[in-house]
């Protein structure tokens, strides 16, 4: 499910949000098991999931200008295919934003664990 989601969102844009999400999830929890040290882990994952969310932004932007570009070549088209085209228009943003999110927990888990 979650593969062919990724797939059909592109892969160009999908795999490194996928990816980010990994690293965010690492770095969170080498926050975590070095609670003295989480300055650099968060910063780096306010970074990380700013980015994300931005990606998945353009992921949609360039998407939904191919579409575009598609329909006004095709003319008239069913609004099936239009609403199938917005629908992977948003799957990287919905992805990115999931991330995103993912980021921000990781920010105030590891705040909350500050002790300084």
């Amino acid at each position: 499910m979650i593969l062919d989601r990724i797939y059909e969102g592109g892969p160009f844009f999908m795999v490194p949000i996928v990816f980010l999400l990994i690293a965010i999830l690492l770095l969170t929890l080498f926050g975590i098991l070095k609670a003295n040290k989480n300055k650099k882990a968060v910063s780096l994952i306010s970074s990380l999931s700013l980015f994300v969310l931005v990606w998945g932004f353009l992921g949609q932007s360039i998407g939904l200008i191919g579409a575009f570009d598609t329909i006004q070549d095709m003319g008239n088209i069913s609004a099936e295919i239009l609403s199938s085209g917005l629908k992977i228009s948003f799957l990287p943003v919905v992805f990115g934003m999931f991330t995103f999110l993912i980021g921000r927990i990781g920010i105030i888990v590891l705040t909350i664990l500050d002790k300084e």
